[in-house]
Parts: structure tokens; sequence; C-alpha cells
């Protein structure tokens, strides 16, 4: 019979660790919020528009340019990235300009790629 490695062999629970771990757990909506923004990185396109507006604010034009997409599909990544509160937009005349939210989705994309590059090592 193998044994399952990702299992405990035995039952035996450490209830001390159980009650200070579950001191520090987040409220469940807590937990939900999180996971739907993580969900936002969850996709390559838009991780792509991420690292576009990490470096420059862009209109919609621009990144359908840049990632040779349609408008309306980069319309729409854009829509739920603002919605998720990664993204912000400002209009200056007929054109609006996309820019990422604030340092904390900066400080969310590097701990991202630094994990990412570390693992390549």
């Amino acid at each position: 019979m193998s044994i399952n490695q990702d299992q405990c062999e035995s039952t035996i629970l450490h209830q001390e660790i159980i009650d200070h771990v579950q001191g520090h757990m987040p409220p469940d909506e807590t937990a939900v919020r999180m996971a739907a923004l993580l969900k936002l990185f969850g996709d390559p396109t838009r991780v792509r528009i991420l690292f576009a507006l990490r470096t420059h604010e862009m209109c919609v034009c621009d990144l359908s340019a840049l990632l040779e997409m349609t408008q309306s599909a980069i319309s729409h990544q854009l829509k739920g990235l603002r919605l998720g509160g990664l993204v912000k937009n400002r209009k200056e005349g007929k054109v609006v300009y996309y820019s990422l939210a604030d340092d904390h989705v900066i400080t969310i994309f590097d701990q991202a790629l630094a994990h990412i590059e570390h693992l390549q090592e």
C-alpha cells in the first residue's frame, strides 16, 4: 500500500497550534475578497495589461496595438480590473487613459514576479 506524502500517517491533533492559527485567520468575507482580487491576476491578458500600465498610463487604443487585440477585448479586461480596484482611469477630451490604481498594485505585482523568477532559478 502506498502512502500519500501529503497526508499525515496519524490522527494526532496539535490543539494549541490550531487555536493559535485560528486567532489569526481572516473573516470569511475577507478571504472571499482576497480570492476575488487574486483571481484578477489569473488571466494572462490582464497580467499583460498590468505590466504595460506599470510602465506608463495608456489608452485602450494603445493597449490594443501593444497587445495585438481588439479594443473591445481590451475594454472588457480593463472593466474587470477597474471594478476590482487594480486600475483607474481619467478622461482627457475623447480619450480615456488607464493607470494602476495605487502602489499596492505595484507591490502585489512585483512580489508575484519575484516569486516566479525565484522558482525559475
